[in-house]
């Protein structure tokens, strides 16, 4: 494939999701422990590398954290 054609396709792939900061997903984070949404919150912390700290420093409850430490 030439080069063209990689730039192209890989700028597609790059229109169609959307570009989401530390900051927004430690957010979505937050949210989704306080809404017991436990499978959301452990991909984005597993994804961004977020710890137990920050997720505590950002509002979320400490027994919500606790109850997901074997993904830290």
């Amino acid at each position: 494939m030439g080069k063209s054609k990689a730039r192209i396709l890989r700028k597609g792939i790059n229109d169609q999701i959307p570009t989401m900061s530390r900051e927004d997903a430690l957010k979505e984070v937050v949210v989704s422990l306080n809404n017991n949404d436990i499978a959301q919150a452990k991909y984005f912390i597993s994804f961004f590398g977020l710890n137990a700290e920050e997720i505590l420093e950002a509002g979320a409850s400490y027994e919500s954290v606790v109850a997901i430490k074997n993904i830290f």
